[in-house]
């Protein structure tokens, strides 16, 4: 880090302890960096010798969205959390920041003529990336990830172990003809450099530019829970699916279909014409 040697150590023994909390690689660099933005405008003085004041200014001067503000918020708990419990600082200066109300989240489901348009224009890669997070509901990380390895048969057919955030694992069906394209690819489905996998923001960039339209590859999970929604009826059946801890967080997910909501009220108004 630069200009920051006041930091450098604490944050190195930090992303240790991270790792070794087997923190996923993706959330123990998004809180370090995190950090590190607050050691570039503090790098002058020891960590622990900020107060909750500066941290408070400090958020405060930022122009965040909500979920980019709470994130951060959560960083700086933790990592002063940690200071205390390795007797780095006597206290949690940043448990006292304020909280921050999450954003009022819509679905945003991709329209489905821009995903098939993307589809038909697309590389081979990109277009599994889309058909990963479109057909099985994957995130940008999960997608990255993918192994020839994780690809599994049993008696009712082809699954993947997705290896999804926070280190959770969970085991979604695939078509046919998806397993064997996965089957087909040595190693990693999309390989980086050094023998590993694509960033999961490399990943996102390349869908997201092959959508266009403003769509980004987040959308085509939201496509997915909502079409499978419409399907089955069953939102417990998506959560299992998307990998969510929470069946609030699911529901954020899956758009209710004006075409639906009107065939719905339309039935129950000639229901109740008949009967007056």
């Amino acid at each position: 880090m630069e200009n920051t040697p006041a930091w450098a150590s604490d944050l190195d023994a930090w992303t240790l302890a991270m790792r070794a909390g087997r923190l996923s690689p993706h959330t123990a660099a998004l809180r370090r960096y995190h950090l590190e933005r607050l050691a570039r405008d503090h790098g002058d003085r020891s960590p622990w010798s900020l107060t909750l004041d500066d941290l408070t200014t400090w958020t405060g001067s930022h122009e965040w969205g909500r979920e980019t503000a709470r994130s951060v918020r959560s960083s700086l708990r933790r990592f002063w959390a940690w200071g205390v419990a390795t007797e780095r600082c006597p206290v949690n200066v940043a448990e006292g920041l304020p909280p921050v109300q999450p954003a009022e989240a819509r679905p945003r489901p991709a329209a489905p003529s821009v995903v098939r348009e993307a589809f038909f224009h697309s590389p081979a890669r990109v277009r599994l990336m889309m058909r990963l997070a479109n057909e099985c509901g994957m995130r940008r990380a999960e997608v990255a990830q993918v192994h020839h390895r994780d690809v599994v048969e049993d008696l009712t057919g082809w699954s993947l172990r997705v290896h999804g955030k926070g280190s959770r694992e969970r085991t979604v069906p695939l078509p046919d003809d998806l397993a064997r394209a996965l089957l087909q690819c040595p190693g990693f489905a999309f390989p980086g450099r050094d023998g590993g996998h694509l960033s999961a923001r490399y990943v996102g960039k390349l869908v997201s530019a092959a959508l266009g339209h403003d769509t980004t590859m987040h959308q085509l999970r939201h496509l997915c829970a909502t079409e499978v929604h419409d399907e089955t009826g069953n939102l417990r059946l998506v959560q299992t699916l998307l990998g969510h801890a929470s069946l609030a967080t699911t529901q954020r997910y899956v758009a209710v279909r004006d075409e639906k909501m009107r065939a719905a009220v339309a039935s129950r108004s000639l229901r109740w014409a008949r009967a007056v």
